[in-house]
């Protein structure tokens, strides 16, 4: 078993690091905000008072933090983990961010002798409490050897997506088209109302005809035909809306970072732009039926 830092403690870096817990793993934990790392600690990870800390004295360093500007304050500004780090230490980044940083800290670790990956997930809460995420790892192949064992703790599926990087650009073209497919499922249901076609009607032909997508059979966003979706517990999260905006944002700036025409994309942004400015980003993401239905 293996001596982890944990950096970054929110919905999903939690039950991600009480996962590592109860695989066996020596957890260090830190986190701001003192409600997260009291939940940490009753998981059974050490709970230390900086980022640093927890980067020292251990064999894997995981980071779990909002945006591209958090990692590279904790990497290389602040407590500065690349310089705290014990040689041979195996960085993971699980934050969803831009693909730019992601390579820069890549770069920053390999500068410094130090292994990393980055590793974004897909799957939401409850597929972080159940420790069945999906990693998109982009890293050396020796880097994602080495973090494939540790990711395998907390998901069921573990990819290698190429170089540094890659792990970021896969999450974000994934995620980009999820948003997409959310949204035609959407309007699909909605036209479905108009017409007068039930909702299980629609959900039993299209689920076994070319309409079929993991929006519409495995988070449907109506109502009964799903019993686990959100739609059936007032569009709680799940993945909220302003995650998949962020998402959405990041897959804009790096398609006209490389001029990749993504009108889809675009558009998807912005309806996920209009739930924000009504005030509803912190539903589910499939909650974007409200906006289609125009109750919002």
């Amino acid at each position: 078993m293996a001596k982890i830092g944990f950096i970054g403690l929110g919905n999903m870096g939690e039950p991600m690091a009480a996962n590592l817990v109860k695989a066996g793993h020596e957890v260090k934990a830190f986190d701001l905000a003192p409600a997260a790392t009291a939940k940490a600690k009753d998981a059974g990870a050490s709970i230390v008072v900086s980022a640093g800390e927890a980067a020292s004295g251990v064999e894997v360093v995981i980071t779990m933090l909002p945006a591209g500007a958090h990692v590279r304050g904790v990497y290389l500004e602040g407590d500065k983990i690349l310089d705290t780090a014990d040689a041979g230490t195996l960085f993971i980044d699980s934050s969803t961010i831009d693909v730019e940083t992601a390579r820069a800290m890549g770069e920053a670790a390999d500068g410094k002798g130090l292994a990393m990956v980055d590793a974004p997930v897909s799957g939401g809460v409850m597929a972080a409490e159940a420790a069945t995420l999906t990693f998109m790892v982009g890293g050396s192949d020796a880097g994602f050897e080495r973090a494939k064992p540790i990711l395998e703790n907390m998901g069921k599926n573990v990819f290698h997506a190429g170089g540094p990087g890659n792990g970021q650009a896969a999450k974000i073209c994934n995620n980009m088209l999820l948003a997409i497919s959310m949204i035609g499922t959407c309007e699909a249901f909605v036209l479905a109302e108009k017409l007068g076609l039930d909702h299980q009607k629609l959900f039993e032909i299209s689920s076994t005809a070319s309409g079929q997508c993991w929006s519409l059979t495995s988070y449907c966003p109506v109502p009964g035909p799903v019993p686990a979706a959100p739609s059936n517990r007032d569009y709680q999260p799940g993945f909220t809306a302003a995650m998949m905006l962020k998402d959405l944002r990041l897959s804009q700036e790096a398609a006209q970072a490389v001029c990749a025409a993504t009108p889809l994309g675009a558009e998807a942004a912005q309806l996920y732009n209009l739930m924000e400015s009504a005030g509803k980003e912190g539903l589910d993401f499939s909650g974007i039926i409200k906006l289609i239905r125009g109750e919002l």
